[in-house]
């Protein structure tokens, strides 16, 4: 994949075109100590295909309103335009503010009744009522980034709130997926900075009650 850069100068569209690897949800995380909120802005489609400025590997961000005109899924040939993006802390796409989508030849790909689960993601609004689980980052690039409940989030940490502008950027993997999955595994707790060199930890029992209204193959 093309190295994205922080600020991109120019602002004109690239073209790109290409076969869907996996798509998953695009969602950011906020974080502030104890305090988390998602920012769900639509979906990230993985391409292997070609963009005019030449990336053969790439993602593109897409809205709510454009998968559900479209159903994007594992397998489809699309084409389009797009902006690179322009900070690339607070993204995990190359590409979004999309335009002129086409379908070259739909997927004959379906679900699978194993992991990692295929066919097409559901509205985000399920993703909100599921819940996630964090997920270990190694399993997610190896067994889990085709899955349309895996989700690599960026992350904004505010470290102080006198201090607004004193902000922290990384990225986080988490799961949507049934809790039964054989894949699945947690990888270590996630820490938080806050004000006066303190750190909060976010325990299990986080991710126990986001989950606890799904039975384990939910």
């Amino acid at each position: 994949m093309k190295k994205r850069q922080m600020v991109n100068q120019g602002m004109n569209k690239i073209e790109w075109s290409g076969k869907i690897i996996s798509v998953q949800p695009r969602i950011r995380l906020s974080r502030s100590f104890d305090e988390r909120s998602h920012s769900y802005l639509g979906y990230s489609l993985r391409m292997s295909g070609i963009s005019s400025d030449g990336s053969i590997e790439f993602s593109v961000g897409v809205g709510k309103g454009a998968h559900e005109k479209h159903q994007f899924r594992r397998g489809m040939i699309v084409e389009g335009k797009a902006h690179p993006i322009q900070d690339s802390r607070i993204e995990t796409v190359d590409y979004y503010k999309v335009s002129g989508i086409r379908i070259v030849s739909t997927s004959e790909e379906t679900n699978k009744d194993a992991p990692p689960w295929h066919g097409i993601p559901p509205q985000l609004e399920t993703y909100r009522e599921r819940g996630h689980r964090r997920l270990e980052k190694k399993t997610y690039e190896v067994n889990c980034i085709s899955c349309i409940w895996g989700c690599n989030m960026p992350v904004i940490i505010t470290v102080d709130h006198w201090k607004p502008q004193n902000q922290q950027f990384r990225f986080e993997t988490f799961c949507y997926g049934p809790k039964s999955c054989r894949f699945y595994k947690s990888g270590p707790t996630r820490k938080v900075k806050g004000r006066n060199g303190m750190t909060w930890e976010e325990q299990d029992w986080i991710d126990e009650d986001a989950t606890a209204h799904r039975r384990p193959d939910d």
